[in-house]
């Protein structure tokens, strides 16, 4: 490919479900009916038949406004909100005679916060919108006629464009991938925008079209594609193709996403088969699940109890006032004689006194609205979006490794993050490194690999032994000198009885070398060359370190083609390296249901072999009876790698004769060639015909060490009361010996462990009896969740005594609706949980139940797209920014690069935001209530006029100017305490854990002050100021001396006690 040189490579058969398919007599029969009615015309987008479709544009708008929806979809947002809802009723009172102040005074102040809050969803809107400019206006060579592709911009593509992407490019819309660099139709996609995986896949186009791989060719071509409708499965896609009057059917395999990028590969051809909002990213592009916060949420009952305040408040004053001024007038004499009520209009005629009370109501309502913080939500996101800034520039948690800080994603949960009682975690990826290293392995019943795990260290420590390999070899990684044996990425094995080809003297050398030969073969990794170099492209780091392993043990692979694999071998003979070429017949690729995958290939010497790699819990059942001669010792040797926390898997082979195997290969090509909706199931039942019968070679061992920092992490946040659960889908030994290595198991702790792998439940699988199996499984694990809670209540210690590991079957029955409260209760009994087995979809749910079951804030942290359900669920949701891609990120409320971050994001960042946005708005209604009682105290004072204290611009600028930077700088700065002492006092936490700044207690006691701080001020300035001279002229001080003088005091007192409050600490 260097240099623009076409590699005349057929690698069509590398993959079993990649092989190219033949023309079939009949579509899939869904294709015409319900949900698959897509018709695309390819190169005739102009045609009639095309234009009377009417299918969309390619244009994509990912924005919330458009210009003419923003000001009534914005307006809309604004008046949802219950307080901006209540001052637009009283600013539209305002324009009556019933307002005791001006219209403009009430006006202004709302439209300061109206605008503020309208401007920043402008701003972000914009951001989207540049974004979709910048997306849209993209080029990408699209045919127009004659064989000649022109530049065009991704906006004005159609349903049937032929287009041309190159590589490094990303795909403009769903395309049928037709022909490409490679003769055989395949390229190589990096799907991290849409699935999060970093890994390439491979896609290949039909045979029939893999020819055209020029401009000119597609002249006059012409096709007809029928496939589904569009829809948001990311991993199906049926469909057919009449090309040349011959049908040809389609699967994901030749459709290539919108937002996948094209790699490796020169250049590309592909018909536009779904465009705009009708790909498939476009159609997962939901909006996230809205959050709120515990403590907004509680805000909003606080603004309804000041509601009902102001409400009482303006009865009580309109009874007051209707009884007085019903008495103004009795028999023509008049009390109140200044007040003319022989002449007053109706707000004061005694002789209709009911009407004038109940004008009074409503003029109170809006004298009393000072009493509701208007300011309180547009401060509120400045003060978060400026706390979420200090998170993302935070150089504590800076990655420089891979130049990456944090990121709050969204700022609406940043208290949250001073609350959170349980962290639910994934394992690999993000307590781990999801970099795996071959360490250990075992063949032929012997094991090899002097190597320590860090989990062997952690037991080590926490018994007070001697690491036992280390007095055999001194070669631990951590010792080794740097300048001797540079490390090797994957690599992390030693043994000296079989490295540097001392294999072929120990005895089973033949079966070592099958093994070794086995990882050099059994894959479907990609061998690239760079400087005389080789490295691997592979779909999975696993397979990385198995070729990595086999190449230092003396097996180097180096090169693919069409239907080989060639080797560089160490041959026991000679002692000598020579190239052996291995023909590839078939590969059966792996999947989560066959936990296994295998390769045919044909030797030099003529012989067929099976080679084949898969989990133990598949493997064991399909060996020959041959295989016992060390299958028990193998078996022991897996359960020693998974206690050292290591995950294994088992290598075993099979020669085929020429009959087994032609007797296969026409069962799996006729599956491979269906279109029958089974034909999955056909495919599988092809496979199962050859993999059994296996001779076992032995099992491997590959490490994913724990990332920088993680044991001291979670040690912290166990000090901080934080309840830790950890959801992987390893088995219980691994996880329960990783749960070690990472202090969440820690001494002392007694383990409650729930599993159904018990010789009862095994016997009655081996009857499939499947309704005895569910009611013993399920009477099993309630008996074993009950055990559990005598042993928690019949224990004098504290809870961190307890840590509960379950199993993923008996996670199914616990989960079930008549268990799950009494799981509940045992799990939070326990300061740590780990749940093994887990699948994705019990990975939310039980983020569910605690989150809902408990009623405290949980928190989940993952790196992968498996863990996307876990992190929407829970009340804050953590992206670990790791090797698996982007897509936890794009799901997650704050994004991380490591996990270790975690504790400086809570114990500082999370402590210092509840404690600031908790002290703000107590501060918020504290300042209102001092503000609006003593309106209500100056009404009364003059009969429950309605009358106001202050002058209109007093009333509005009290909360817009006079009060409100002191309290955003309140929940930006304050500080108890350092970052420091946030660290090392860590139960400094549990104020926010057990929300002791936002109780009601606490509420009421501010509201309180506030009503204090009013009576004392208005009885001082009245008092003060009673019948006596202001000036040299004698006068007395009237309404605006004595309002000038009590709204002095007033924004002093609240300014000071918000200075008494703040704390800004620098240790």
């Amino acid at each position: 490919m260097a240099g623009g040189t076409r590699r005349k490579l057929l690698l069509s058969k590398l993959y079993s479900f990649a092989c190219w398919k033949g023309p079939s007599q009949q579509d899939d029969p869904r294709i015409g009916g319900p949900g698959f009615s897509r018709v695309v015309y390819c190169n005739e987008p102009e045609s009639f038949e095309a234009s009377i479709r009417k299918y969309g544009t390619n244009y994509v708008s990912t924005t919330k406004y458009s210009l003419a929806t923003f000001f009534p979809k914005s307006l809309f947002e604004q008046f949802r909100r219950v307080a901006n809802f209540f001052f637009l009723v009283v600013g539209i009172l305002a324009f009556t005679p019933l307002a005791p102040y001006t219209a403009v005074s009430a006006i202004i102040p709302l439209i300061i916060v109206v605008g503020a809050s309208m401007t920043k969803e402008a701003i972000e809107d914009w951001r989207r919108r540049l974004q979709d400019i910048e997306a849209n206006n993209r080029k990408v060579k699209v045919h127009k006629y004659n064989g000649v592709f022109h530049d065009t911009e991704w906006k004005n593509l159609r349903v049937g464009d032929i287009v041309k992407v190159q590589k490094d490019e990303f795909f403009p819309a769903d395309l049928l991938l037709l022909s490409s660099t490679y003769e055989d139709a395949i390229c190589y996609v990096e799907t991290m925008n849409l699935d999060g995986e970093t890994n390439l896949k491979l896609k290949q186009g039909l045979e029939v079209t893999s020819g055209y791989n020029t401009d000119q060719m597609f002249r006059d071509f012409k096709a007809t594609v029928k496939c589904e409708d569009p829809n948001a499965h990311l991993y199906s896609f049926v469909g057919s193709m009449e090309f040349e009057a011959k049908q040809y059917p389609l699967s994901l395999r030749q459709l290539l996403l919108r937002g996948s990028k094209l790699q490796n590969t020169n250049f590309v051809y592909g018909a536009v088969i779904f465009t705009g909002h009708d790909t498939k990213v476009m159609q997962n592009a939901t909006d996230p699940p809205s959050k709120r916060s515990k403590i907004e949420r509680k805000m909003d009952r606080i603004i309804y109890l000041l509601f009902s305040i102001v409400f009482s408040m303006s009865l009580v004053g309109s009874i007051c006032f209707g009884i007085w001024t019903k008495d103004d007038l009795e028999n023509g004499r008049m009390k109140r004689w200044y007040l003319r009520p022989d002449r007053s209009t109706i707000f004061f005629d005694p002789k209709r006194a009911p009407a004038a009370a109940i004008y009074h109501f409503l003029s109170s309502l809006m004298l009393f609205n000072y009493f509701i913080p208007i300011s309180l939500y547009v401060s509120l996101e400045i003060v978060k979006i400026l706390q979420s800034m200090f998170i993302n520039r935070d150089i504590d948690m800076y990655y420089e490794e891979a130049n990456k800080p944090a990121r709050a994603r969204t700022s609406n949960l940043n208290e949250e993050l001073g609350q959170v009682d349980t962290i639910l975690s994934d394992k690999t990826g993000t307590l781990t490194c999801n970099e795996m290293e071959f360490i250990k392995c075992s063949i032929a019943g012997t094991a090899y690999g002097r190597n320590v795990t860090e989990v062997e260290r952690a037991m080590h420590r926490r018994n007070g032994l001697p690491l036992a390999h280390d007095k055999l070899n001194g070669c631990d990684d951590m010792e080794r000198s740097p300048g001797t044996e540079p490390h090797i990425k994957g690599f992390n094995f030693y043994d000296e009885r079989i490295m540097n080809g001392k294999w072929v003297e120990v005895p089973h050398a033949d079966v070592i070398q099958n093994f070794f030969r086995l990882l050099a073969l059994c894959h479907t990794v990609i061998p690239t060359q760079s400087m005389g170099q080789v490295s691997y492209e592979a779909e999975s780091p696993d397979e990385a370190a198995f070729v990595v392993a086999a190449r230092e043990l003396g097996f180097e692979f180096y090169k693919r083609t069409q239907t080989s694999i060639s080797l560089r071998e160490l041959d026991p003979e000679s002692g000598r390296k020579v190239e052996r070429v291995y023909q590839v017949l078939n590969v059966l690729e792996f999947n989560s249901l066959r936990k296994r995958m295998s390769v045919v290939v044909r030797d030099e010497k003529g012989k067929i072999l099976l080679l084949c790699k898969g989990a133990d819990s598949v493997m064991f059942g399909r060996l020959s009876e041959d295989s016992n001669d060390y299958k028990e010792s193998t078996w022991k040797h897996v359960d020693e790698y998974a206690h050292a926390g290591l995950r294994t898997l088992i290598l075993a082979y099979r020669e085929l004769n020429e009959e087994e195997y032609h007797k296969f290969n026409e069962k799996f090509n006729e599956a491979k060639n269906s279109v029958s909706a089974n034909r999955d199931a056909l495919i599988a039942k092809a496979m199962e015909m050859i993999e059994n019968k296996l001779t076992l070679l032995g099992a491997t061992a590959v490490e994913d060490k724990l990332q920088n920092g993680v044991p001291d992490c979670i040690f912290k946040l166990a000090q901080a009361g934080i309840k830790i659960w950890v959801l992987t889908g390893d088995k219980m030994e691994t996880a329960i010996n990783i749960g070690i290595a990472c202090s969440l198991l820690r001494r002392g702790m007694n383990q409650i462990i729930i599993s159904l792998e018990m010789p009862e439940i095994e016997a009655l699988e081996e009857s499939h009896d499947r309704d005895a199996i569910m009611k013993a499984s399920k009477e099993s694990v309630y008996d074993q969740i009950r055990r559990g809670m005598a042993s928690l209540a019949t224990s004098s210690g504290p809870p961190e005594e307890f840590a509960l590991i379950i199993d993923g079957k008996s996670l199914v029955y616990a989960l079930e609706d008549d268990m799950k409260n009494t799981f509940l209760n045992l799990a939070l009994g326990c300061a740590s949980v780990i749940c093994c087995r887990s699948s994705p979809k019990q990975k939310a749910l039980v983020t569910r139940l605690v989150k809902s079951g408990a009623g405290k804030v949980t928190l989940a942290i993952g790196d992968g797209a498996n863990d996307v359900g876990m992190l929407q669920e829970a009340d804050i949701g953590v992206g670990i920014s790791g090797a698996e891609g982007m897509q936890a990120v794009m799901a997650s409320d704050i994004a991380i690069a490591q996990f270790r971050f975690l504790e400086r994001l809570l114990l500082v960042h999370g402590h210092w935001c509840y404690r600031r946005i908790s002290m703000m708005i107590c501060y918020f209604f504290f300042k209102n209530i001092a503000f609006g009682f003593s309106l209500f105290l100056y009404e009364a004072h003059a009969a429950f006029s309605a009358q106001p204290a202050y002058n209109d611009w007093f009333l509005s600028f009290y909360n817009v100017f006079f009060s409100s930077l002191p309290v955003v700088a309140l929940g930006v700065f304050d500080q108890d305490v350092s970052a420091r002492l946030c660290l090392e006092f860590p139960r400094l936490y549990q104020e926010g854990v057990q929300n002791r700044l936002f109780r009601w207690v606490r509420i009421l006691r501010w509201m309180f002050n506030g009503f204090s701080t009013a009576a004392i001020i208005f009885f001082l300035c009245t008092r003060a100021l009673e019948h006596q001279a202001f000036n040299s002229n004698g006068h007395v001080a009237g309404r605006d001396i004595f309002s000038a003088t009590m709204y002095t005091c007033i924004v002093w007192s609240v300014n000071l006690q918000m200075a008494l409050t703040v704390r800004i600490v620098r240790v």
